[in-house]
């Protein structure tokens, strides 16, 4: 249950940040659930592949090379998903900072009991 919350939850920050970011677009509320489930696919298979490839390089950065790890995944989204697009690397980066602050945020509140 906690995950289909989690994913409703992520569906409508990809939705908002989608309406208020130039750059990214999303063709419907259908497609954003897609989104947000090939992105927990993605965080959950790539993402741990990418940080284990690339651990020198955020060690190094102090974990500031996750920033732009997070950005490849949007990324790969973008790839995947008919309908979300995002026009460049800086709008992912900025677009997976505002997500995990949004997502942060909903989370923390939805767990609440």
């Amino acid at each position: 249950m906690i995950f289909i919350l989690r994913i409703l939850l992520t569906a409508v920050v990809v939705v908002f940040l989608a309406k208020f970011l130039p750059g990214v677009t999303v063709a419907g509320y259908l497609t954003a659930i897609i989104v947000a489930l090939v992105l927990a696919l993605l965080n959950l298979i790539v993402k741990p592949i990418l940080i284990l490839f690339t651990l020198p390089v955020t060690i190094l950065t102090f974990g500031l090379f996750l920033i732009v790890i997070n950005a490849i995944i949007i990324l790969l989204a973008d790839a995947f998903v008919d309908g979300f697009d995002v026009s460049g690397f800086w709008i992912a980066v900025l677009f997976s900072i505002l997500l995990s602050i949004f997502q942060s945020l909903l989370f923390s509140l939805a767990d609440r009991k």
